[in-house]
C-alpha cells in the first residue's frame, strides 16, 4: 500500500508521551484523531521515536499507509491548521516504497539543554532544565566519549521484557551554547529512559559525585542501581531522524 510520511515536531509538555494511551493526551493520540477527521477514516501511524512525557520534538517522522496518496500539502495545512501550536506539520509526502518511520531511519539524534545559572529563566522553564550549578565540561566530555560504540546499556535503561538493551552510539558529547550546556548524541535507536539516564550520569561526574573513569564499570555491570541521576523529561528534545 502506498504510504505517507509526516516529518512533525511538538512541545511535549502537555502530553503524556509521543505514543497512543487510553484515556491520556498524546501526540500520536491527537494526530490520529485529526487524521481520522481529514481522511474521513481511522488511521495507525508509526513514529521514528517514542518520546516519554514531557519530552519534545524538533524532528519526529511519521508514517501511515493509504488505499490512495491525498493531496499531500493540503494534508499538512489542514492538519497543521487543527493541531497547532503544540504540534506542527513540518511536511507531508508520498514516502519510497518500503518506508517505515521505526525501522527506516539510519539514526535518530537528541540534544539535552541545562542551564546552570542561579537564576531561572522563566521563557525557557519547559524546555531547559535549570540545574542552577556550574558543571564541569571538560569532565563530563570523558565520561560521554565511552558512551560511544556497541555496548550493552542495561544500566542505562528502563528494560522492557524481552527487548535488547544492545545499542550503538554513533557520537556524543557536551558543549556550552549561550548561557546553556547542551549533550548532543546520536545512534541508530535508543532504549526507554537511555537519554537521560546518560545525562544524568555525566552531571553527577560534573558536579564532582562521580568519576568518568566508571563509565565502563557501570555499563559492564548491567545494573540499573549503579546510575543514581535520571534527568527530568522536559530539558529532552528529539533533534533529528536521518535516512541513508
Amino acid at each position: 500500500m502506498p504510504v505517507v510520511r509526516l516529518d512533525i515536531a511538538y512541545d511535549g509538555s502537555g502530553f503524556h508521551g509521543f505514543a497512543r494511551q487510553p484515556r491520556v493526551r498524546t501526540v500520536q493520540g491527537e494526530l490520529e484523531a485529526a487524521l481520522e477527521k481529514v481522511l474521513g477514516h481511522p488511521v495507525e501511524t508509526t513514529g521514528a521515536g517514542r518520546t516519554d512525557a514531557g519530552v519534545h520534538a524538533r524532528h519526529q517522522v511519521v508514517s501511515f499507509e493509504v488505499d490512495e496518496i491525498p493531496d499531500v500539502e493540503r494534508l499538512r495545512r489542514s492538519l497543521d491548521r487543527m493541531l497547532g501550536p503544540e504540534i506542527s506539520v513540518l511536511a507531508a509526502s508520498e514516502a519510497p516504497e518500503g518506508f517505515n518511520a521505526r525501522f527506516s531511519p539510519a539514526w535518530r539524534a537528541y540534544r539535552y539543554f541545562i542551564d546552570p545559572r542561579p537564576a531561572t529563566d522563566p521563557l525557557t522553564r519547559n524546555w531547559v532544565w535549570h540545574l542552577g550549578r556550574p558543571l564541569d565540561l571538560e569532565a563530563m566530555n570523558a565520561a560521554a566519549a565511552a558512551f560511544v560504540g556497541e555496548h550493552d546499556f542495561a544500566s542505562f535503561c528502563r528494560q522492557r521484557p524481552g527487548a535488547t538493551t544492545v545499542r550503538h552510539v554513533l557520537e556524543a558529547g557536551w558543549w556550552a551554547e549561550e548561557h546553556r550546556v547542551v549533550f548532543g548524541v546520536t545512534a541508530k535507536a535508543f532504549c526507554h529512559q537511555m537519554v537521560r539516564s546518560l545525562v544524568g550520569f555525566c552531571v553527577d561526574v560534573g558536579l564532582g559525585r562521580r568519576r568518568a573513569e566508571e563509565v565502563p564499570e557501570v555499563i559492564a555491570a548491567r545494573d540499573r542501581q549503579r546510575v543514581g541521576t535520571i534527568a527530568p523529561p522536559h530539558g529532552l528534545v528529539l533533534w533529528e531522524v536521518g535516512f541513508s
